[in-house]
């Protein structure tokens, strides 16, 4: 009996799996189900003959079998995508400017840059980390090619996908209980920062903000340090800190839209046009 195939499309699941961490993180990458993931990934270990994956509900590590297949799948995708641009065209060069916030970048990042940086090597990537407050005005003005920014308004850029903002709170403080509430909120004029109030203020919270900031990490320092609380997206929560919700008397918050905004400049480079393809192509969802 002959040794089945190793298909392509189990090879980028199981390779989107391993950089995600975790089959549900890579399910925005992979444009497909859970249930369809997981068959991918059974297929691929039939015909390896063996487990490649010891999973648990949160988190995936690799078997042996997995570390000696991984570094394969990878040579394998990597000379069909080269294959690929060889038979579409001349090779895309120059540079690209790209934005995204610091609590969407961890996640998000990852797989986009890898994905991109395999098709287009001899593309430059310059990188800001910024709030979408400071990173829209700069691609109208033409400084930033292209940003996955939080809404400020309807209908601002092509939609991407909606990410949940859930309240932390250091275990160790149970700074929730304070009364007026202390909060460490983002830079005024933020979309967050706006809900956060409004939903205090809605649930007739009292509160006082303690730390202002456009820095992610800054908000989380002042958390795990015990000065407040925080609103922060689902996605950026450090496993340190505990999700807060009603039974600490906080009020439900709404869910941020996302989405990929673009200079005019950007629609006559290459390069920018090959990204813009990559980041819908990567996080679009639905």
């Amino acid at each position: 009996m002959g040794t089945a195939d190793l298909q392509l499309d189990w090879l980028r699941t199981f390779v989107a799996v391993v950089d995600a961490g975790s089959l549900v993180a890579a399910l925005p990458q992979l444009h497909c189900s859970p249930s369809a993931v997981s068959m991918q990934l059974k297929k691929l270990e039939d015909a390896a003959g063996a487990p490649v994956l010891v999973r648990d509900p949160r988190h995936m590590s690799l078997t042996p079998t997995g570390r000696e297949l991984l570094g394969y799948a990878r040579r394998m995708l990597e000379l069909h995508d080269e294959a690929l641009a060889a038979l579409h065209g001349p090779q895309v060069t120059g540079r690209v400017v790209l934005g995204v916030p610091d609590d969407y970048a961890f996640a998000y990042l990852t797989p986009l840059l890898r994905a991109f940086g395999n098709q287009y090597p001899a593309v430059e990537i310059c990188l800001w980390c910024e709030p979408s407050t400071w990173l829209v005005p700069r691609v109208q003005r033409g400084e930033i090619d292209l940003a996955v920014v939080t809404r400020d308004r309807p209908g601002r850029g092509t939609f991407l996908f909606r990410e949940p903002v859930v309240w932390v709170g250091s275990a160790e403080y149970e700074m929730w209980r304070k009364d007026p509430l202390p909060i460490a909120v983002y830079e005024t004029g933020s979309r967050a920062r706006r809900d956060i109030v409004a939903a205090l203020t809605a649930a007739r919270r009292a509160y006082r903000i303690v730390i202002s900031s456009r820095s992610l990490v800054a908000q989380l320092a002042a958390v795990e340090s015990g000065l407040a609380v925080a609103a922060i997206a689902a996605l950026a929560v450090p496993p340190r800190l505990s999700v807060l919700g009603p039974e600490h008397r906080l009020p439900a918050l709404p869910a941020l839209d996302v989405a990929l905004v673009r200079s005019k400049t950007s629609s006559r480079t290459p390069a920018a046009i090959a990204m813009h393809e990559q980041v819908v192509r990567t996080l679009r969802r639905g």
